[in-house]
């Protein structure tokens, strides 16, 4: 089981990193990625932090820990030149922070966002058609989430992702410890969503396929 969407002290979450991938491990799972909020004001060291901090993550813990980050409310225009700093510096899993329906995010983003060299657009809320058919093409991940609020809207995405064969990813977005729920408890939610039992465990093998890749060994 897997979860890409993990924020910490580093930015609105409320633990270190280490606790995050510990608690996590206890919960069943078997690779996180790092992926704290980011604007043009704390990217470097929110991209350095997670970057050191997977460096120094030893491989003899039972849980892979990758450097990301989800760039965060964006003026569209600055997701392509973040997007590319993120993935020249070696950050693994970018994140664009989609048009949920629960804040106010500018009209645009998720087109922005799937333009730009991303690998996850999170919570898209009710994203319009062409831009799902660019997720397809572009193999980008649309979010499935946990999170309250922005999973409101998960049975839309779901729905469009499978009409257009988009790829979809299952996630948590934590924030705090009782964010961190159980694999059972995250395939839940994807069959509420409408995902069936198959699709699901399809989408594990995908987001395992991308794992593995980001980590060099495909």
């Amino acid at each position: 089981m897997y979860n890409l969407h993990c924020h910490t002290l580093l930015s609105d979450g409320c633990l270190l990193p280490s606790e995050v991938a510990m608690r996590y491990l206890s919960a069943g799972y078997r690779a996180i990625a790092i992926t704290d909020h980011a604007d043009y004001s704390n990217i470097d060291s929110v991209v350095s932090a997670a970057l050191r901090f997977c460096l120094h993550w030893p491989k003899s813990v039972p849980i892979r820990v990758l450097p990301g980050v989800e760039l965060t409310h964006l003026p569209p225009q600055q997701f392509a030149p973040l997007a590319r700093y993120c993935r020249k510096q070696g950050i693994k899993v970018i994140i664009a922070h989609g048009q949920t329906v629960c804040e106010p995010v500018i009209k645009g983003t998720n087109l922005a966002a799937l333009e730009a060299d991303i690998d996850i657009l999170a919570h898209p809320g009710f994203i319009a058609d062409s831009e799902v058919r660019i997720a397809a093409k572009k193999k980008i991940f649309l979010e499935v989430t946990s999170r309250k609020g922005h999973s409101s809207t998960n049975d839309y995405v779901v729905e469009r992702a499978l009409k257009f064969k988009a790829p979809l990813i299952l996630n948590n977005d934590s924030h705090s410890p009782e964010d961190i729920i159980t694999p059972a408890q995250l395939i839940h939610i994807g069959r509420k969503a409408g995902l069936l039992q198959k699709e699901i465990t399809r989408i594990f093998c995908e987001t395992e396929s991308f794992i593995k890749k980001r980590e060099g060994r495909q």
